[in-house]
């Protein structure tokens, strides 16, 4: 794992503080994560879609929903399903979207235990201060054999690759975003975060240490991207 020391991202993350950068960012986010991530954005969350497995009436949570844009893919597949996020700011830029919208915090969820037979979280889990403890709250509100994807952020698997990945994380990605993000230091932060993230290996374990099983990943983009499947 990549050292952090001194930067923002090996800092404990203030949920307001963070919720605040993502309200800065919500007007223009959907637009900014197309292009900082060459379009790929929208095979990734089809790739999700697919990972859930979901049946027609299932309710789903999709928590780190942002404006919505993922949760009207999952909706495709006929589940019924709510976002949630803790940026109000980002909620309201995707109002006209018309899916559920609920505002909470991932480490303090909204919801009864057990109401949802699967849940996932989408490039947000990084973001929640204390995420074992995200995982352990996203567990207790999915029925006991339901079923988890977490899609994040990860480490590429071919060597000269993920050192070019990361140059640009660093330096292309900041630029990128000050030319088209109304809020380019929010970007900072995110790269950072990404460089500071658990590889597939270690972020399985503590998805099982928080009470899923049969835990297993799937690397997109070379594994720029992973998505994390467990059971509860």
């Amino acid at each position: 794992m990549a050292e952090t020391h001194g930067s923002r991202a090996s800092l404990e993350k203030d949920p307001h503080e963070v919720a605040s950068m993502f309200d800065g960012v919500a007007k223009r986010y959907d637009l900014t994560n197309t292009i900082l991530s060459f379009g790929q954005d929208r095979s990734w969350r089809k790739a999700t879609r697919a990972a859930l497995d979901l049946k027609p009436g299932e309710r789903v949570l999709d928590l780190a929903a942002g404006t919505g844009v993922s949760t009207v893919e999952l909706g495709r597949s006929g589940a019924w399903v709510v976002a949630t996020d803790f940026s109000k700011g980002m909620l309201h830029a995707g109002r006209g979207r018309r899916v559920p919208m609920v505002a909470g915090d991932a480490m303090h969820l909204p919801y009864a235990d057990a109401v949802f037979d699967a849940a996932t979280i989408s490039f947000g889990l990084r973001n929640v201060s204390d995420f074992d403890a995200g995982l352990r709250e996203i567990a207790r509100v999915t029925k006991p054999g339901g079923r988890l994807v977490v899609s994040e952020f990860s480490t590429p698997v071919f060597g000269p690759f993920r050192t070019v990945y990361m140059e640009y994380l660093m330096k292309a990605l900041p630029q990128v975003a000050r030319a088209i993000s109304s809020n380019p230091d929010a970007y900072v932060y995110l790269a950072e975060s990404i460089r500071a993230w658990p590889t597939q290996e270690q972020l399985a374990k503590r998805i099982e240490d928080a009470g899923w099983r049969n835990v297993q990943w799937r690397n997109l983009t070379g594994g720029v991207v992973a998505l994390h499947r467990a059971i509860r």
